[in-house]
Formats: C-alpha cells, sequence, structure tokens
C-alpha cells in the first residue's frame, strides 16, 4: 500500500512540473504599437492641398492609418506672421485634439515653410511640432518674389531680407527641440538663389537630378526620405 502512494504522489507531482514548463515557455501577448505622430502637409504658393496626392498615397502604402494624415489649406496672400501663423496654430490644435497625441509633424513646400516656421519659433509650436520639413522653401528669400511683392503679401514676406525673413533667421535659425530638415534641388527655376532653402542647424540635401520646384512634390526618392526623416 505505501509503495502505490509514493507512485502516485510522484505522478501528480511530474504533471505539475509538466504545467509549470508549458506555462512558462507560452508567448507573452503583443504589446500594443502606438499610432504614428500625425503628419500635416502645407501647400505653397497659388496651390492647394491636392499638391500632396501623390506623397500622401506613398505615406498610406507605407502603413500611415489616413487619421494621421492631414492637409492645411490657406490663403497665400495673406501675411505670413500676422496672420498665417495664428491659423496654422489653430490647425495644429485640432489636430492634437482629434487624434490625442501631443506632437505633429510638419512637411512643407515652397511658401509653406514661412508660416508653419514663424509658428514654431514664436507662436508657441516648439513643443507641438516634432519634425519640420521644408521642400524648396524660400527660406532665405527668393529674387522672383519681387515680381508680386507689390500687390501680394505673401511675396512680399518671401523677398531677400524682408521683415518675415530677418525675424526668422536671427539667431537660431532651427530652434528648440524640433528636428529640421530641407530638400532643394539646383534646378529649382522659383527659388533664387537655389542654396535659399538650406538652414544652419537643418538636415539640408541637395536631390540628386534636376528636379524643377514643384517636381519635387512628386519625387519618389524625396518621398521615401521625408519619410525615413519623420519616423526617425
Amino acid at each position: 500500500m505505501r509503495r502505490i502512494r509514493t507512485r502516485r504522489f510522484l505522478m501528480a507531482g511530474s504533471a505539475l512540473c509538466l504545467a509549470a514548463a508549458l506555462l512558462g515557455t507560452a508567448p507573452a501577448p503583443a504589446a500594443a504599437v502606438p499610432p504614428p505622430i500625425p503628419v500635416i502637409f502645407v501647400h505653397g504658393r497659388n496651390a492647394d492641398p491636392g499638391v500632396w496626392d501623390g506623397m500622401v498615397a506613398d505615406f498610406l502604402a507605407a502603413g500611415y492609418p489616413s487619421d494621421r494624415l492631414y492637409a492645411w489649406a490657406y490663403d497665400t496672400a495673406a501675411s505670413t506672421n500676422e496672420t498665417l501663423s495664428g491659423l496654422f496654430a489653430a490647425r495644429v490644435q485640432e489636430i492634437l485634439s482629434r487624434t490625442g497625441a501631443r506632437r505633429v509633424d510638419v512637411v512643407t513646400h515652397s511658401l509653406g515653410a514661412l508660416p508653419t516656421r514663424w509658428y514654431v519659433k514664436f507662436g508657441g509650436g516648439e513643443g507641438e511640432v516634432a519634425h519640420w520639413v521644408s521642400l524648396a522653401g524660400p527660406n532665405h528669400g527668393t529674387d522672383l518674389a519681387y515680381l508680386c511683392a507689390l500687390w501680394d503679401q505673401g511675396c512680399k514676406d518671401m523677398t531677400p531680407g524682408s521683415y518675415v525673413l530677418r525675424r526668422l533667421n536671427s539667431g537660431d535659425e532651427t530652434p528648440g527641440t524640433t528636428r529640421y530638415a530641407t530638400w532643394w534641388s539646383s534646378c529649382d527655376e522659383q527659388i533664387a538663389p537655389v542654396e535659399s532653402t538650406r538652414l544652419e542647424g537643418a538636415r539640408n540635401t541637395r536631390v540628386p537630378g534636376c528636379p524643377k520646384h514643384n517636381e519635387l512634390l512628386n519625387d519618389a526618392g524625396v518621398s521615401r526620405e521625408v519619410r525615413a526623416f519623420v519616423g526617425s
């Protein structure tokens, strides 16, 4: 009788050890992947959000949810600092409230660089913009803006040495914890000089080949690099 009880005890103990071993090797539940930071695309002069259709499609194909991709439409003849910067700030707050995100990424083309830079530097956006991108931005002005500066405030703001550009480029051109990047082309027919886009302290990239001003919007290499930058 004693042998039978001992055998039963050993079998029960073995079963418990086996169960413990199996439980120990069970895979842990996968951690939820947080959604990407919302991206706001900002067009240039005399354009609209439709110019971003190609790049937005690239972001979607790369796995960005549609509710993390936004655009900002604005009157490109309005004052960069007195009007547009405040309107852009309101758009950022709307998107942060809608998504529950703490920061946004901003991707701009041409004139779109100026009101968004003003917001980051002077409008309280430093803590709310994680990455800021300028494609062919007139960050130090463009001589072509003189052709429309008499009747268009946006053009006036783009003229070299304008009040807006003097303020934006005084001191630190890339302030705060925001990460900055620019892409420019040696064949840009709208930005003169073409090097105007580059900013001290930013990651500045000359696009290979010879794309024109608007061709940067649909350049596959630029799109890929922009996605990598805002995802870093």
